[in-house]
């Protein structure tokens, strides 16, 4: 019996990296897992796995940017587990290209992937969940990355969407958290400036974590793993002080900035992180 005993979860893409080791993890401490990948072939390998190992794990290929495909694995985990539980957004693409370089097909491509696949298969998964939780793949790239914008903007989107359907759901007793994980992965190569780090195994006990009731007062959260260290990130807040006047003239906002308001160094800067 494992920390997630009983519990039925879906991984979207599941067939290679943080997916599969998120997918493998996650059954070997009790789940029944739904293998989600684009790749079917590496989606069946995975499974096989799991069932080798004395897990349980079925198939259900296809791309997140399909809202279809996105109904059709939840439905697939409650046909096969009669329940889904919990729901890993982890499917997911990255390019390098430099503002004024990028490709139209390529940028729309990583938004419906990224951005349209995380709520296609979140809007999916909480028509049939009845409490449970939703952990999505961030990045530290949504505080802006150079040549990586639109995967930036995605990653920032992702952010939103965690603190709006966490805020939503909170009532139904959904949970709903971002990963924002560093580990080398086929896709972590494509950042040509990115810094080797540990095997995507290092972060799946994070996420397993969050997918099991030990977690139950963690939600609306962005996590930082990575490199061996564990922290919440802050996030969007009203910064004091707060000037108020009865008319406002480009005098007083100027005067306002040069006087009393205090803008801070861009988040990029003072992460001071290029993944």
């Amino acid at each position: 019996m494992g920390i997630l005993a009983g519990k039925a979860v879906v991984v979207t893409g599941a067939g290679q990296g943080l997916g599969r080791a998120f997918a493998t993890h996650a059954a070997g401490h009790g789940a029944a897992v739904v293998i989600n990948d684009v790749d079917e072939p590496l989606a069946r390998q995975v499974a096989d796995l799991i069932t080798l190992q004395g897990g349980k794990a079925v198939v259900s290929a296809g791309s997140v940017a399909d809202p279809e495909q996105a109904e059709a694995m939840v439905d697939t985990c409650t046909a096969a587990f009669g329940r889904i539980d919990g729901l890993v957004n982890n499917a997911g693409i990255r390019y390098q290209a430099a503002i004024g370089e990028d490709e139209p097909h390529d940028m729309r491509e990583l938004i419906e992937i990224n951005v349209l696949g995380t709520l296609y298969c979140t809007n999916a998964a909480v028509k049939s969940m009845r409490r449970g939780s939703i952990v999505n793949l961030g990045s530290v790239a949504m505080v802006g990355q150079p040549t990586a914008l639109t995967y930036s903007a995605s990653k920032g989107a992702v952010a939103s969407i965690t603190a709006g359907a966490a805020s939503e759901l909170h009532e139904r007793g959904i949970r709903v958290n971002a990963v924002c994980p560093v580990a080398w992965t086929r896709m972590a190569a494509a950042d040509t400036k990115g810094v080797r780090s540990g095997p995507p195994e290092t972060i799946a006990p994070l996420v397993t974590y969050l997918l099991s009731d030990r977690a139950a007062k963690v939600t609306g959260q962005l996590i930082r793993f990575a490199h061996g260290r564990l922290h919440v990130m802050g996030q969007t807040s009203p910064k004091h002080p707060v000037v108020e006047s009865q008319e406002w003239d480009v005098d007083k906002i100027a005067e306002a900035f040069e006087e009393r308001l205090e803008p801070e160094d861009p988040a990029w800067v003072r992460w001071g992180v290029k993944t």
